[in-house]
């Protein structure tokens, strides 16, 4: 260690008096230091990450890409394309599913059923490649999901205003829905907006807002009265709630089981 520090004292010597002769020991020092071994750092390895250049490209084996096509929102989709984190580029957002085919079941009355839970990944565009934002590959059940005496809530995505919403439509039940924002390396929720009826009568309705700690309830007084004359009629109520953090969406293991 002393050798090589007294080397490197020589060497800045050596380069600062350019007009000097060099001696035969200035030379051998000069190839002595040229010959010690450099220490390579990340930055200068020649070895770097493989560019992703297509969404596809992000797949997991084992999965598809999980194309959408008409239903209540009457839309057709196998990329969700918006912009997420306010570059304006337009990232992109795929639904995958699963193609085990032990989870496809022949069902008594419906025939045969895909049973595969499905995930979503969230890719960030980069110009000439996409980055990973985040993904989650099995927190959405089946599309084939039994109803009870209706069909099963039918889930719908859209990127609006820098936000991805995560939808969900059961028809006359009403719906609900979720809002998340690219921040700290993740997707989290910062809201939930849900809207309950009966046909074409409103039940109630509620919007939580995870950043400001604050829910908001509306109850319609009238629910129970779907007469000629009937009149919606709702009470407002708001209230803190508690919030330790913010959910992450890598972090749902299923979004059957959010309830709020």
């Amino acid at each position: 260690m002393k050798k090589q520090l007294a080397l490197l004292m020589l060497l800045g010597t050596l380069q600062s008096c350019e007009n000097k002769t060099q001696t035969a020991e200035e030379k051998e020092t000069l190839e002595l230091l040229n010959d010690q071994p450099q220490k390579i750092t990340e930055k200068d390895s020649s070895q770097t990450k493989t560019l992703k250049n297509k969404p596809s490209d992000f797949i997991p084996k084992g999965y598809v890409i999980h194309k959408y096509e008409g239903g209540i929102s009457a839309s057709e989709w196998d990329e969700i394309k918006g912009d997420l984190n306010k570059d304006g580029l337009e990232d992109v957002v795929l639904i995958i599913k699963g193609t085990d085919k032990s989870k496809i079941i022949q069902h008594e009355s419906r025939g045969k059923l895909d049973r595969n839970r499905r995930g979503i990944i969230v890719l960030f565009n980069k110009g000439d490649h996409y980055d990973l934002a985040a993904k989650n590959y099995d927190c959405f059940s089946s599309e084939n999901e039994d109803g009870g005496v209706y069909f099963a809530p039918e889930l719908y995505l859209e990127i609006k205003n820098g936000n991805l919403y995560i939808n969900y439509g059961h028809g006359r039940y009403g719906n609900w829905g979720y809002t998340f924002r690219a921040q700290n390396g993740d997707m989290e929720m910062i809201g939930y907006d849900a809207y309950s009826s009966r046909g074409p009568v409103p039940q109630f309705e509620v919007s939580i807002n995870f950043l400001t700690k604050k829910k908001l309830t509306r109850d319609n007084l009238n629910k129970d009265d779907d007469g000629d004359d009937y009149v919606e009629n709702y009470k407002d109520t708001w209230e803190k709630i508690k919030v330790e953090k913010l959910t992450k969406l890598s972090e749902i293991k299923d979004f059957d089981e959010l309830h709020y």
